[in-house]
């Protein structure tokens, strides 16, 4: 049984970057060389996007600061 506000074993949550504009963010997510699937998530899944990739937003990711600065430029000044 699930506690309420609990999420269902075995789903796995992935930060998104909601605010950015959606040709904006395939432009930047989607393809990298660095990409490596994240084999926690299901395989349809698998479309070489950031937001599925093995180190998004870790300090593993070597486009991590790229990532940081889309979120300051979305913070009020």
């Amino acid at each position: 049984m699930v506690r309420p506000g609990a999420h269902p074993p075995g789903r796995v949550l992935t930060p998104r970057l909601l605010s950015i504009p959606r040709e904006a963010e395939e432009r930047v997510t989607r393809g990298r060389p660095c990409y490596v699937f994240n084999p926690r998530l299901r395989r349809d899944l698998n479309d070489t996007a950031c937001e599925h990739c093995r180190f998004y937003l870790t300090y593993q990711c070597p486009h991590l600061d790229e990532f940081l600065e889309d979120v300051d430029d979305l913070s009020p000044e």
